[in-house]
């Protein structure tokens, strides 16, 4: 498996640090001694894993816009990174429908962006480009998708991640065939952990309604998703990144997910959470006839385990428990960089 070490001492550029995945991306690269920038619009959520964890003491942090090319070039510059992580996203389903012109302003022109400062440096070594499991067209089918399965999302969130895609193929294709920067692509299924603030996903909707000793509302229980600790994408971008920035065979696409006995109904998923909280929480079935979500979705890792000799770390159950933790934790005014930590070591032992 791979030492995450690697990154002591590397420049590493990362869009969209403010958001929850981000903030624990910088921590473990914190942690491992990575000399870091982020570039980001400020939090999107009140509190935000970002503002309490502190990220910003620790990181070079910019706010800006990626839409915005001068701005994210000036900190680009000046940053002359090593490796680029591009998380920056509007990443919810139905804020989608509400925005969809914001969504692909972000999801689709933030990628030329940033593609087009790694394009213009000459420092840059390895990117990666962070998309999401929903690029493919869904057919409701069995089976895990692979990565050389059609790229059509849906919804404007999962349709602009695929265009996203689209275009990091485009720029390698069209700029960097000397293998002068190794660029990839990651989809990742759903991720769930402590400090996920974020509106209309299930983890953070639990939290909240038994934060407030209210039932939890679950819209559609039986759909089925690859749910995963955050830390598990996470580790396996770093993976990727740093594997084919020391050979650039590793390039490529990668689905990031977990394995078949992780993807769970969503009421499962909420019956898993309310055994692990406790205190006589429990839930209700309550369809709010919202836009379209697929019912049925999974990914083949196949690739990245034979590739890199990966394979998830944590199963689900251990995952609910590690976002309990955080939760009474950051409830109870706890350290909550001391209890992140704690995580990190503990998933990377």
């Amino acid at each position: 498996m791979f030492d995450i070490s690697f990154y002591k001492g590397k420049k590493i550029f990362v869009t969209g640090h403010t958001g929850f995945k981000g903030s624990w991306l910088c921590k473990m690269l914190v942690n491992a001694g990575a000399k870091v920038t982020g570039y980001s619009l400020n939090p999107q959520t009140a509190p935000s894993l970002f503002e309490v964890a502190d990220i910003a003491r620790d990181i070079h942090s910019v706010i800006g816009d990626v839409r915005d090319l001068p701005v994210l070039k000036a900190a680009f510059d000046e940053a002359q990174p090593e490796i680029v992580l591009h998380l920056a996203a509007q990443p919810i389903v139905r804020d989608s429908y509400k925005a969809p012109v914001y969504t692909y302003e972000t999801n689709v022109m933030g990628t030329v962006n940033i593609l087009e400062c790694v394009r213009q440096s000459t420092c840059v070594r390895s990117f990666l480009n962070v998309t999401t499991d929903k690029v493919y067209l869904n057919k409701e089918w069995a089976w895990g998708y692979r990565e050389n399965e059609e790229l059509d999302g849906y919804d404007p969130y999962s349709n602009s991640k695929s265009c996203s895609e689209l275009v990091t193929h485009s720029y390698k294709n069209s700029f960097f065939t000397d293998n002068r920067v190794a660029i990839s692509t990651a989809r990742a299924g759903n991720v769930i952990g402590g400090g996920d603030f974020a509106n209309d996903r299930i983890i953070p909707d639990c939290i909240r309604a038994a934060m407030k000793g209210e039932d939890i509302i679950v819209r559609n229980p039986f759909s089925t998703r690859p749910y995963q600790h955050v830390l598990e994408p996470l580790y396996a971008y770093l993976m990727i990144a740093a594997k084919q920035c020391e050979n650039f065979q590793y390039a490529g696409y990668y689905n990031v997910g977990p394995d078949d006995v992780d993807c769970f109904q969503t009421g499962a998923l909420v019956d898993l959470f309310v055994s692990k909280w406790g205190e006589g929480i429990k839930w209700i079935n309550r369809f709010d006839g919202g836009p379209h979500e697929a019912n049925f979705l999974k990914l083949d890792c196949s690739k990245l385990k034979a590739t890199f000799g990966w394979k998830p770390r944590w199963n689900l159950d251990t995952a609910i428990e590690m976002v309990v933790e955080w939760t009474k934790c950051w409830r109870a005014d706890g350290d909550i960089c001391a209890c992140m930590d704690k995580q990190i070591a503990e998933f990377l032992s």
